[in-house]
């Protein structure tokens, strides 16, 4: 992870010092344990603050939407595909962005590990006055890392460290098992999971591709949804949010991360990456000339979905 954090920081160095970006936007040191945080460096020396391990899972593409200045952004897989996304919906200028590829093994996921270490699971090791703490990364990863079959950045004007093999796993296969469930059953699971919902929005804050400078949830003329955490009003938010980033949604995790309350956002969101993949054969964000699925017609469409047999 060191050498990554040393290539990031001269990447960062270079553009500035070159005048090829205005603002390198990467991660630094929180303030609390397993924590990282946005960074924007302007000036060469404060390339040192850059840090790249496996805390840096905020999804940084959110910062690129109407900002004026040239900005090089770090990116793993998931980050560069919002990328490609924004540029595909004009809401980034290609010219206005550079894109710093780091290949991903994944981002770590806190509570497992805070869970961990209450319940004595992880591994201790002394050695005089130090001691250390291990685990197996792979089972404490985050839910979407475990499913993600894109590690490496798709759009990439910097690459860092060496790429990863392409993983060949069947992402939807707990979107399977959901789906094979009644559909009365799916319902109550759903319900369940919007009453802890308490409208604070920071699913809809946290992922890049909620953009619009008015929410629907936000319109006053025509409300097109209630304001309270009525279970109606909260379902219907959360089933129009997943509807408008069916065929954009990157998978990235920065909904759920962001939600206070543990809503499983991404059940309802990969459903429909897993209906938009099985229906039309396509992923968001994997290249800067792919048509949006719900904005392009050919002849070979399949109708399964439209018309009965």
């Amino acid at each position: 992870m060191q050498q990554l954090t040393d290539e990031i920081r001269e990447a960062a160095r270079t553009l500035l010092r070159e005048k090829k970006v205005d603002v390198v936007i990467g991660f630094e040191r929180g303030s609390l344990p397993f924590r990282r945080r946005p960074c924007f460096v302007r000036k060469e020396e404060d390339a040192e603050r850059l840090v790249w391990d496996g805390w840096c899972e905020n999804t940084l593409a959110t910062y690129l939407p109407r900002r004026k200045e040239k900005a090089a952004i770090v990116a793993k897989g998931c980050d560069s595909r919002a990328v490609v996304e924004l540029i595909k919906e004009k809401q980034v200028p290609r010219d206005q962005v550079l894109v710093i590829g780091v290949p991903c093994q994944g981002m770590i996921d806190r509570a497992q590990v805070e869970a961990s270490i209450a319940s004595g699971r992880l591994k201790q090791s002394e050695d005089g006055p130090e001691f250390q703490e291990t685990a197996r990364r792979s089972g404490l990863l985050l839910d979407c890392c475990k499913t993600c079959t894109h590690p490496n950045p798709v759009l990439c004007d910097v690459p860092v460290g060496e790429r990863l093999p392409e993983k060949r796993q069947d992402a939807f296969a707990d979107i399977e098992a959901f789906n094979a469930l009644k559909p009365e059953e799916r319902w109550a699971y759903l319900n369940r999971e919007v009453e802890k919902c308490i409208r604070c929005y920071a699913c809809r804050n946290a992922c890049p591709l909620c953009y619009c400078p008015e929410c629907f949830v936000d319109a006053s003329l025509p409300q097109w949804v209630g304001k309270s955490v009525d279970a109606s009003d909260t379902m219907i938010f959360h089933l129009m949010r997943a509807y408008h980033l069916a065929g954009r949604c990157v998978a990235c995790g920065a909904c759920e991360r962001a939600c206070p309350m543990g809503v499983d956002l991404g059940k309802l969101n990969r459903m429909l990456l897993k209906e938009v993949k099985d229906l039309f054969g396509y992923e968001a964000g994997l290249g800067l000339d792919q048509k949006s699925p719900l904005a392009t017609f050919r002849p070979d469409d399949p109708e399964s979905f439209m018309v009965n047999p």
